[in-house]
């Protein structure tokens, strides 16, 4: 099964359609998800400019949405 969130999506994608994986960035200090610039940033971005690292952080939020 491959995995449905990627590094190139977006964060507001997350919030809306992931609420799982919305947890897993908030746990991280990315509370950000639901601001206005969430809309276009990706999860890249985001993991980046928090200093996370992005495979780890997508292993776990694909993990949390298949687990929901």
């Amino acid at each position: 099964m491959t995995d449905k969130i990627k590094k190139d999506t977006s964060l507001g994608e997350i919030a809306t359609k992931y609420p799982k994986a919305a947890e897993v960035l908030a746990k991280k200090g990315m509370a950000c998800v639901g601001c206005p610039m969430a809309m276009m940033e990706t999860v890249e971005m985001g993991a980046k400019s928090h200093g996370l690292d992005v495979d780890k952080l997508l292993k776990e939020m694909n993990k949390a949405i298949k687990e929901d």
